[in-house]
């Protein structure tokens, strides 16, 4: 498996730079006759799409997707699924400037050390841009999970200073800042705001949940359902930290407070984020990642050129101010991928017991 493929029977392959002609996805390994739900796929891509709001990148992008194989007659057809979507407001000459510069903070060095070149527009590959092929993939592993009643769930639950203290989830998508409570949306959008205005960027959190899934999902013990999910997040541009339930505030508690007890209804409490032993419990999937703030400021820094040699930067360009709001929809589709591909795990291995069918929920206390 290369650096450019996630999954083991799921299997999805991006390709494209920020400025190159197109971005994708080449999806292998999805079941056959399935009917494909267009409108759900341009759907994600539209809450993905940069310019959707003003505290967002000003870049204009349709993010039209073109299927060239793998699909027929509204159906999968088993084959590997190709599907494209061609850059069209790319603006390369903003990146001029800097093309013999390193960034702070982004991958321009590590790539030049690695490859001895890189794509300097836009940060090419390791540009968010990269993402569409996640998200048109995140959308059909939805589709595929929503046929075994799992949903997944995502919204802002920090930017800054600012913390949602409750969680109204059916109103994420109607707040610009998708934050879990409305009664943050103001303060968030300031800190924003006072970002941007400073020629500065600010980090946040981002909270995805997954309801539904079925006990038994997981592949000890490299193939561990939390190890996968946080692999899948952190491949994301900007993350820098991924927690599961409880998490890292799981340092201060004691055994006591934070074992989940059990009754023959369910959890008591889901502080291991529905995931024991690597493998899932019935309860809630609770993921939360950290997005750093946007390294591409228009601020004077202090950076080496390819000759390592000292110099002044200052990036131009149209970037996000906070990368998390954005980040919604390709974090909620990294936990697809990484379910989607557990689940056809899953039914491989005892597909003689119960053919495409995943295990009911066990009811703690009865056998």
């Amino acid at each position: 498996m290369t650096g450019n493929t996630f999954g083991n029977i799921f299997c999805v392959t991006t390709f494209g730079e920020s400025h190159g002609r197109a971005v994708g996805v080449v999806i292998d390994g999805f079941p056959a006759d399935f009917h494909i739900d267009l409108a759900d796929v341009d759907r994600e891509l539209q809450r993905r799409r940069p310019g959707q709001s003003k505290i967002v990148s000003q870049r204009q992008e349709t993010e039209r997707f073109e299927i060239y194989s793998g699909v027929y007659e509204g159906k999968t057809t088993g084959t590997p699924i190709m599907i494209m979507v061609e850059n069209e407001d790319t603006r390369s000459k903003d990146y001029s400037t800097i093309k013999d510069l390193f960034r702070p903070g982004h991958a321009d060095f590590t790539y030049f050390a690695k490859y001895g070149h890189r794509d300097y527009r836009g940060g090419g590959r390791a540009s968010a841009r990269e993402s569409v092929g996640r998200v048109i993939a995140g959308a059909l592993a939805r589709q595929l999970l929503a046929n075994f009643n799992i949903s997944i769930v995502g919204g802002v639950v920090q930017i800054g200073n600012v913390r949602a203290s409750k969680y109204v989830w059916d109103q994420v998508e109607s707040n610009e800042l998708r934050s879990v409570d409305p009664d943050t949306v103001t303060a968030m959008r300031n800190e924003v705001e006072q970002a941007r205005q400073n020629k500065d960027s600010v980090g946040g959190i981002i909270e995805v949940v997954a309801n539904g899934v079925p006990p038994g999902l997981g592949e000890p013990v490299f193939g561990k359902l939390d190890a996968t999910i946080a692999a899948a997040l952190m491949s994301l541009p900007a993350v820098k930290g991924v927690e599961i339930g409880a998490g890292f505030a799981s340092a201060s508690m004691h055994g006591s407070e934070i074992n989940d007890e059990m009754a023959p209804e369910g959890f008591q409490t889901n502080n291991h984020g529905g995931i024991l032993g690597g493998i899932s419990s019935g309860a809630p999937i609770i993921a939360r990642l950290v997005v750093k703030p946007t390294s591409s400021i228009p601020k004077q820094q202090h950076t080496l050129n390819t000759d390592l040699e000292p110099r002044t930067i200052m990036t131009k360009g149209r970037h996000d101010p906070c990368v998390a709001i954005r980040g919604v929809p390709i974090a909620e589709a990294m936990l697809a991928l990484a379910l989607a591909d557990a689940l056809l795990q899953d039914l491989g291995t005892r597909s003689a017991r119960a053919p495409y069918s995943p295990r009911p929920y066990i009811k703690l206390g009865k056998k």
